[in-house]
């Protein structure tokens, strides 16, 4: 039966493009409102997005609304991490020891057009630009509007509001400013910001180097990243902090700084970007944050999803994942309560409580996770007890890939366990495998199934310790 509710989207990002996409396919009447113009008809501002990693949990969503095929010609697989030293020697580390699991680098421009195409394809899905969501009250519910076009004011209102308006979210901001229930909320910075640059194609449209790999430039208190695009470019990202050590964002305010810094700290991708000085006093500087916030919902009104419940900072490559997985988690839920959808009208109270119930322990498990690679990936990797771990994690995953796999397999590659899950089963396994390591107490060359014996007893007695601490 054909749903007769109407459901108001704010935000046409990502995750509210695929909400919108999903919420028609089951028969919903959907109008998503989005602020910025039409990304598919106007280039909208470079500079101020890190590239995406695409990987299973997003996989999953593509397969929920039947369009995988159309995501894969947007995706460039990339196998691990190609590190670059201070001598412009590299090594590629690989993601997972089983050659079918990696990652992707793929166009947030291109996925979110993709995705905008795909809702208004369907005739119940509207979706309308250059509309400025400026409060919701979250008891009627209704949102107020401000036309970019017109430069008026509207209300519209709506059986069920979804804010995927990301990290700013209105929606949110109505939560805690209007006080009318408890409201728990937490927005917190690194010291870290980012800058994107570019290293552009060879003259014949080519990539300047490897392609199939996410480069990492790790340099202790800061790094460098480049992902790779289709138009033979790669996305450079640095990572500095605002205002500590030698070379900070507030102190490489001249070209002559800037060219002696990455002299000094990137040789090799200097020599990739004749185009760096225009591209770094070009682009914005952006801050890096995580937020958390609860309840996600109010009632059976209105509900956060995406960045506008648990923006994390990017270092995992989940972000986009985590949210396309707040759709799939969404949608098994709807599932759940819905039965053979024969009702005329969703409980939505019921259904929002027990999504949040059920998603809120994962997505702050991703968020704390996304914090740990942040400092794994500009100076843990370049440790050699960290790289003798990984070296025995590759080996482990190619010998017994049904018996075993690293924390960041578990994060990345599994997409049948929850976030929350595989943090603990992750670090419980990291723990286990860096103390053998640091003790001198195990052999790298022995018997790799006496290895994973000694790996599962040492984790089970540290996830059994957690328990009794009350850790878990």
């Amino acid at each position: 039966m054909t749903k007769k509710q109407n459901i108001l989207i704010i935000g046409a990002g990502l995750c509210g493009s695929l909400l919108a996409l999903r919420l028609g396919q089951r028969g919903y009447n959907v109008t998503v409102y989005e602020k910025r113009p039409d990304l598919r008809k106007i280039n909208i501002s470079a500079g101020k997005s890190i590239n995406l990693a695409f990987s299973n949990r997003g996989i999953k969503a593509m397969k929920m609304v039947g369009i995988q095929n159309k995501v894969e010609p947007l995706c460039i697989p990339m196998n691990g991490r190609m590190i670059h030293d201070k001598e412009s020697n590299t090594f590629l580390s690989n993601y997972s020891g089983r050659d079918y699991e990696y990652i992707n680098s793929i166009s947030r421009g291109g996925l979110n057009s993709l995705l905008l195409n795909e809702a208004e394809a369907l005739d119940n899905v509207t979706i309308i630009f250059n509309k400025k969501c400026t409060s919701v009250d979250f008891e009627k519910p209704t949102a107020s509007f401000y036309d970019y076009e017109t430069k008026s004011e509207f209300v519209k209102d709506a059986d069920a509001i979804f804010g995927t308006d990301g990290a700013g979210s209105v929606l949110r901001k109505s939560y805690y400013l209007e006080k009318k229930f408890l409201f728990s909320f937490s927005q917190n910075y690194l010291t870290h910001g980012y800058k994107e640059l570019c290293i552009l194609p060879t003259e014949t449209g080519n990539h300047k180097t490897f392609k199939n790999a996410l480069h990492i430039w790790p340099r202790g208190d800061f790094m460098l990243i480049a992902l790779p695009n289709l138009d033979g470019s790669f996305t450079v990202t640095l990572f500095l902090s605002h205002d500590e050590g030698g070379y900070n964002f507030n102190n490489l305010t001249t070209p002559e700084i800037v060219t002696e810094f990455f002299q000094k700290e990137f040789p090799d991708a200097l020599e990739l970007m004749p185009n760096l000085i225009e591209d770094f006093f070009d682009n914005p500087t952006s801050a890096l944050g995580t937020v958390k916030c609860s309840p996600w919902h109010y009632k059976g009104n209105t509900l956060l999803m995406g960045d506008a419940a648990h923006a994390i900072v990017p270092f995992y490559g989940q972000g986009m994942n985590a949210s396309f997985e707040d759709v799939v988690v969404f949608n098994q839920i709807l599932d759940k309560y819905e039965g053979d959808l024969s009702a005329d009208k969703t409980d939505w109270e019921t259904v929002f409580r027990e999504y949040e119930k059920t998603r809120k322990k994962d997505t702050d498990a991703i968020a704390d996770l996304a914090i740990d690679n942040f400092f794994e990936m500009r100076d843990h990797i370049a440790n050699p007890i960290f790289q003798k771990k990984r070296k025995l994690e590759m080996n482990l995953e190619q010998h017994f890939p049904d018996e075993y796999s690293s924390k960041y397999s578990l994060v990345t590659f599994n997409k049948n366990i929850g976030y929350y899950e595989a943090m603990t089963r992750g670090r419980a396994q990291d723990k286990a495998i860096l103390n053998m390591i640091a003790d001198d107490d195990i052999d790298l060359n022995s018997d790799l199934k006496e290895i994973l014996k000694r790996v599962k007893q040492e984790t089970k007695t540290i996830l059994e310790d957690d328990i009794i601490a009350g850790l878990r």
